[in-house]
């Protein structure tokens, strides 16, 4: 696969493009991650995000390696998008990714389309693996990593809550 740009797409679906991310889709990834954070219980985020601050932390920031949404090809609009970053933790060969599709999306295969752009993206900058950090209360998103061939790698026990709930936060790892 060929990198992309914000003028190219991958063919991932019938109906769902894949493509780079750019800061003109910050409004609308906003208002996308602000639905699953105030629905909760599926993202350790818990403070909603302007288009500037979702920019800077998943689209173009200086610790962004890649993003990637999808788009609906009859309707245009984005029903998720996926974001790989460095994250201070980890070793730089690593990357950590986060996956956020629409609370009310009715488009399946979204995931997968963008972890195919991910996945190739970071082999071509030379990553050796790629974390993903799940709430351990969030099975959707468990068992979206599991299928995507992420192999559990370690547990932080009862992170705490805004609401004061405490919640393990799993991490699983995807070697390329």
């Amino acid at each position: 696969m060929e990198p992309t740009s914000s003028r190219e797409s991958l063919d991932a679906s019938p109906r769902i493009d894949v493509r780079d991310a750019t800061p003109v889709d910050a409004p609308e990834l906003a208002e996308l991650i602000n639905a699953i954070i105030a629905r909760g219980g599926t993202t350790a985020l818990e403070e909603p995000f302007t288009p500037e601050r979702l920019a800077d932390a998943y689209l173009i920031g200086s610790s962004v390696l890649c993003c990637f949404v999808a788009v609906d090809r009859e309707t245009g609009r984005l029903e998720g998008f996926q974001t790989l970053g460095r994250y201070p933790e980890l070793p730089d060969d690593i990357g950590d990714i986060g996956t956020f599709a629409r609370i009310d999306g009715k488009q399946r295969g979204v995931g997968s389309a963008l972890f195919a752009a991910t996945r190739e993206r970071a082999r071509q900058i030379g990553l050796s693996a790629i974390n993903a950090t799940i709430r351990a209360d969030n099975i959707g998103g468990l068992t979206f990593y599991g299928k995507m061939g992420f192999m559990d790698h370690s547990v932080v026990p009862g992170v705490a809550l805004k609401d004061g709930g405490r919640v393990d936060r799993v991490s699983k790892r995807f070697p390329l």
